[in-house]
């Protein structure tokens, strides 16, 4: 099943029981997002908002929060097509009459991606215009007490190159709402948008902006998509709906937009101009930091009659960014060795915020290759914003992250397969590097034969300074004990402990609480948003030639730094709230 609006999925999921009506008088501040975080955590359903305050709008929240709602929302057909693209490329290169016939039902299929322009009586997106205010009324959610406003958590930006109008960019940015007609335009560095807005400086002009709210499920899975940057996400979003993506003309703008959008804000974004926007919960569950960045003005606002605001929730792990992650990881994964020759399989784990850590099964045809396939990934796209790669070219399943590990701590040298690079971009929102878009990236190789067994049980007695000891997995340990505040230097004598005793273990996690080792979630989640490479691994080393030889164990600083910024934490009186009204939100 294929949707072209956000209403043929919130219909399919009102007839499945899967989506909750809440009449009740909900405030857009804080509450709505409460409500919502409890939801997901158990697995619920999709949740429909029709009495919010301030607004005359209803509100839809978590369409994506469960591997069955995503699977519902795009199907298997995208996946399917994509597969027999890929497993089709041998046999149509060179495209003789026989390969062609014999791929002609793909071919067939090929034909109905693209873009159709319809008149305007058939869009519904033109049923209401509003020039004077157009976002008073909008129903922005605040989601965290300390966040600097509401802001439009869904938005689908659409930007064209200033000089080639037919490369577009269609990307998710936060856009916090200024006043009735400004919002903040949240482009971090290697965004499609931030490209457009880059090239029209140059030239001392404002870019052209539309931004679409709601229209068929695939826009947003198009929107989030990691895709080369030329790459057309109108173009993939036809391709995950399985016919062509209907369009109007915006008869006040300059720009086509979805005919079966709930709204469309259109405006520009002025040259060389910046204000301060923030600070923000975010989904790496912790609040990114006011920086200055573009500011959007809106001329007017294109809403459908009976139009519904789509909206999400940020925060940390798992909310609706790890479910749509993972869908458009496994529909994009059978490209990956096509854009990148000798790469087998790659993940990026969204319970780190994705850019934190990234896996690859790679081929080892020849000694070294995977190292050299290593820098192929990191010069990718959005992937050179990784921090740490973990590299294998063993068979096995990248979202098991326990599997993974184990089998990189089996056959991982330390004095040959760890690279630490410092001063190299970090994702915007992660503050380890202790400058913005600024940190270190890491290398861990793991390939060929195993070459040590790994300890499954901790049987090496008391250390010191350590209140508390358990197993991740084979070869993983995780240690607690002082906060970094009190003992900064702890990870040091830890690292001197354990040689001393010759440990079996190859890696030592120092967290703040070792209880993160009981699940998958809070251990990466913890790990990866708390250390930066070059600040953070403690080993022994060698230095040779220029290469730095590592010797084990390796003790990885996860503990929580002055400076970081805070951890994600709903306000009392706000949880206090919700507990008294819960009954009334679905009881009715």
């Amino acid at each position: 099943m294929s949707f072209t609006d956000l209403r043929g999925l919130i219909d399919t999921l009102r007839r499945e029981g899967d989506l909750a009506v809440i009449e009740t008088q909900v405030d857009p501040y804080l509450e709505l997002a409460e409500i919502h975080r409890r939801v997901i955590d158990e697995g619920g359903p999709a949740l429909l908002f029709t009495n919010v305050k301030g607004s005359p709008f209803p509100v839809v929240t978590n369409l994506f929060g469960t591997v069955r709602r995503v699977d519902l929302a795009f199907g298997p057909r995208p996946e399917a097509f994509m597969k027999q693209v890929v497993g089709a490329m041998d046999r149509l290169l060179p495209p003789t009459p026989a390969a062609l016939w014999g791929e002609r039902s793909l071919l067939w299929d090929a034909m109905k991606v693209g873009i159709k322009e319809v008149p305007a009586a058939s869009a519904p997106i033109l049923g209401a215009v509003r020039k004077s205010r157009p976002l008073e009324g909008l129903p922005a959610l605040t989601s965290w007490q300390l966040d600097g406003g509401p802001f439009i958590t869904l938005p689908l930006v659409y930007t064209e190159h200033p000089e080639h109008r037919k490369q577009h960019n269609l990307g998710m940015y936060r856009m916090q709402i200024f006043d009735h007609s400004t919002t903040g335009m949240h482009w971090q560095i290697h965004k499609g948008g931030g490209f457009h807005y880059h090239e029209a400086e140059k030239r001392n002009e404002a870019l052209p902006v539309s931004v679409f709210l709601g229209g068929p499920p695939a826009l947003i899975a198009s929107a989030i998509a990691p895709v080369p940057e030329h790459l057309p996400e109108l173009l993939l979003s036809s391709l995950i709906i399985g016919g062509k993506l209907q369009v109007v003309q915006d008869p006040h703008g300059s720009h086509r937009i979805p005919a079966h959008a709930e709204f469309v804000l259109s405006g520009k974004v002025a040259p060389h101009a910046r204000r301060p926007e923030g600070p923000f919960g975010d989904h790496y569950g912790y609040y990114s930091w006011t920086h200055d960045f573009p500011a959007f003005d809106v001329s007017h606002m294109w809403h459908r009659k009976d139009a519904i605001y789509p909206a999400t929730i940020v925060g940390k792990p798992r909310q609706e960014d790890y479910y749509l992650g993972d869908f458009l990881q496994r529909l994009l994964s059978p490209a990956f060795p096509l854009a990148m020759p000798g790469v087998k399989d790659l993940w990026t784990y969204a319970e780190t915020g994705f850019h934190a850590l990234a896996a690859a099964v790679v081929r080892e045809s020849y000694s070294r290759e995977a190292l050299g396939t290593a820098f192929r990934i990191l010069g990718e796209g959005q992937l050179t914003l990784t921090k740490y790669l973990m590299i294998t070219d063993q068979p096995v399943d990248l979202a098991d992250f326990p599997q993974l590990m184990e089998t990189v701590l089996a056959r991982f040298r330390p004095e040959t397969d760890l690279f630490v690079f410092d001063k190299t971009s970090h994702d915007t929102l992660d503050y380890t590097g202790g400058k913005l878009n600024h940190g270190s990236k890491a290398v861990m190789l793991g390939v060929g034969d195993a070459i040590r067994e790994l300890p499954s049980s901790y049987d090496e007695g008391p250390i010191d300074e350590i209140a508390d000891a358990r197993v991740y997995c084979r070869g993983c340990l995780v240690v607690s004990g002082a906060t970094y505040e009190q003992e900064p230097e702890l990870a040091t004598r830890l690292l001197s402990r354990l040689r001393e005793r010759g440990t079996a273990w190859p890696l030592v996690i120092l967290a703040d609480d070792a209880s993160i080792a009981d699940a998958q979630t809070p251990f990466l989640w913890t790990v990866f948003t708390r250390f930066n490479p070059a600040d953070d691994i403690y080993a022994a080393t060698k230095l040779n030639r220029h290469h730095v030889g590592y010797e084990l164990p390796l003790v990885i600083d996860a503990r929580m730094k002055p400076g970081y910024p805070d951890e994600l934490i709903p306000r009392q009186d706000i949880v206090e709230l919700v507990d008294r009204r819960w009954h009334s939100y679905f009881n009715r």
